[in-house]
């Protein structure tokens, strides 16, 4: 239980990949202008780093590792995710057309969100800084994707907040012209990554 709350902590809030990380800042800044399109960037984002990360840690752990060629991980996960998030499209595009018309463009941004890649390289270094020295000693592969999963939802949630604030000062009429548009969202952006500060006090 202690690794648990450990890893959903530490994924969330306290080292969430876009307030603490700076992980997927172009589709945080680029995709969170409406709520509905945040929230299926976010349920997107969250589904691919589950797989890829089911899918490089034991790779990494039980086959690059023994055979001496980890030093290359990087390029192996940025095809397998790439072809990840290319398997998946075409399935969502058979299964559901509608779902698959929603997403639109988001799915397949998500081959070059650095989020991803970011959780897959994570698991498989040090991660006691992040989760705790207990926590970190219990990773596996099932620990592993869990918090890939918790830090899809953390990024889900960051992007949630941001395009509920952004509409509603869009809907701000007495803004001043210089602040409209880019330069309020960083403004905000940076108002949440301060409110985020606060979790970093959490002992995990």
């Amino acid at each position: 239980m202690a690794t648990f709350i450990a890893i959903v902590l530490a994924a969330v809030l306290t080292q969430n990949f876009i307030t603490e990380r700076t992980y997927g800042i172009c589709p945080f800044l680029g995709v969170s202008k409406k709520t509905s399109s945040a929230v299926g960037m976010g349920a997107a984002v969250t589904v691919v780093m589950a797989i890829a990360t089911a899918v490089t840690y034991p790779l990494y752990e039980y086959v690059m590792v023994p055979l001496g060629i980890d030093f290359l991980e990087i390029i192996f996960f940025i095809f397998i995710i790439a072809a990840l998030v290319q398997m998946i499209e075409q399935v969502i595009k058979r299964i559901s057309p509608s779902l698959y018309s929603a997403m639109g463009i988001y799915l397949p941004l998500i081959t070059t969100n650095c989020a991803v890649l970011g959780v897959c390289e994570l698991v498989i270094g040090d991660m006691s800084s992040i989760i705790g020295e207990t926590a970190a000693a219990a990773m596996n592969t099932g620990w592993a994707v869990l918090y890939a999963v918790f830090a899809g939802l953390g990024f889900t949630l960051v992007m949630v907040i941001m395009s509920g604030l952004r509409e509603r000062l869009n809907n701000y009429g007495d803004m001043p012209r210089s602040l409209k548009g880019f330069p309020i969202a960083m403004v905000t952006a940076g108002i949440i990554s301060m409110a985020f500060v606060v979790f970093s006090y959490i002992q995990v």
